[in-house]
């Protein structure tokens, strides 16, 4: 049997329609199928591979760690370098009282991990979120999701979740007393990239300042240097009480984290203690791949080249069949009429050797969102085919 007929028996299949690239290597910003075959990455892995497919450094730090030791301890018990080393550049990049990292395997992990942090430091049950907001698929990051259809087959959630309008100040005023947390993408990204104002962000801290309730800002799509900054909230002037992050932060790997200060970290200390637990979070050889990315976008300026390549796109994107564009960075919606409209171009697209896709909650729109290391004639070659494609 063929890999692909392997794939359609025995791999667990979420739709009946997958994209069936068979991929032999990656590299840089292509992946090359068994026939040699290139294709254009424009959405790396849905915002992972942010410094790249296989990054020598990333690659370099892994095969060092392979060679000193894997697995050895439940998360929180032994001193692991690449785990310290991790954490304290990490925190060297945030303000306060952003100061302790929870290392996690995943994103949905790390939302799992904020949530319960939240009821247990507040002592409170209700968990705010925002309408189309996307933040995992396991329980309790489904429950706070924001689609019902994506939902409605898998009720009764958790119990008492509120949800309010993204980007609607007038919701604000729904947070009380009885809060535990506000969970908000710093950018909505499966609702197709919709960027706050930052009035809104800045009246969700002040409004959460003064309950008591904790602000947990998602960036496991928007982190590790996709909009432009390190971590999008900087451009916002708003600093949450929980930041999680994921995806683009292990350079391939897998690895999440929820970041907090000392003080509500220690929340899981007692009455339980090991209030949150995992056996692989902070895997050493995920954390010393996410600290050598780390390094790749800081020390290699990645953050620098992300502005004018987002207008490079905008500007090279235009054609009357396209609707509007959504952008804060790297993190792009290219918007057409329908999901009937956009399908057959993203399959003439992937066709051609560009690889993009669309948004769970908004499937008229096209997903933009390559490795920052993307050069100008990358983009200039990815934006040509597009539009031929249209």
């Amino acid at each position: 049997m063929t890999h692909r007929q392997l794939f359609l028996q025995h791999l667990a299949q979420t739709t009946d329609f997958p994209l069936m690239l068979e991929v032999e290597r990656a590299e840089g910003v292509y992946l090359y199928g068994p026939d040699g075959k290139r294709y254009l990455d424009l959405i790396s892995g849905i915002g992972v591979s942010n410094v790249g497919h296989r990054h020598p450094r990333v690659v370099r730090a892994i095969k060092e760690q392979v060679d000193k030791y894997l697995h050895l301890m439940v998360y929180g018990e032994l001193v692991q370098t690449p785990q310290t080393a991790l954490a304290a550049r990490l925190v060297e990049q945030l303000p306060p009282p952003l100061d302790n990292v929870y290392f996690t395997n995943s994103g949905s992990e790390a939302i799992e991990g904020a949530l319960k942090l939240a009821k247990r430091y507040t002592g409170r049950t209700e968990i705010i979120s925002c309408l189309d907001a996307y933040h995992g698929s396991s329980q309790g990051a489904l429950s706070v999701s924001g689609s019902e259809l994506f939902k409605r087959a898998y009720r009764p959630l958790l119990p008492d979740i509120r949800h309010i309008r993204f980007n609607r100040l007038e919701d604000v005023a729904r947070i009380s007393g009885r809060t535990a947390a506000v969970l908000v993408e710093t950018v909505q990204g499966e609702a197709g990239v919709r960027v706050p104002e930052a009035a809104y962000l800045r009246a969700l801290r002040e409004r959460c300042s003064q309950t008591g309730a904790l602000l947990i800002l998602d960036e496991i799509q928007a982190g590790f240097g996709r909009t432009g900054t390190l971590f999008a909230f900087e451009s916002f002037g708003t600093v949450p009480d929980v930041l999680v992050c994921a995806k683009g932060m292990g350079g391939g790997m897998p690895i999440g984290a929820f970041i907090a200060s000392r003080e509500v970290m220690g929340a899981l200390k007692e009455n339980p203690m090991l209030g949150h637990i995992t056996t692989f979070g902070g895997h050493p050889v995920s954390c010393a791949a996410s600290l050598a990315t780390l390094a790749v976008i800081l020390e290699e300026n990645l953050l620098g080249g992300v502005a004018a390549k987002e207008q490079l796109f905008r500007n090279l994107l235009v054609h009357p069949a396209i609707r509007a564009i959504r952008s804060r960075g790297l993190m792009m919606a290219v918007e057409f009429e329908s999901f009937a409209v956009l399908k057959p171009i993203i399959d003439r697209a992937i066709a051609r050797g560009v690889l993009t896709d669309w948004f769970l909650y908004c499937d008229n729109s096209l997903r933009i969102a390559p490795p920052l290391t993307i050069t100008e004639a990358q983009i200039r070659e990815a934006c040509a085919v597009i539009l031929s494609c249209v």
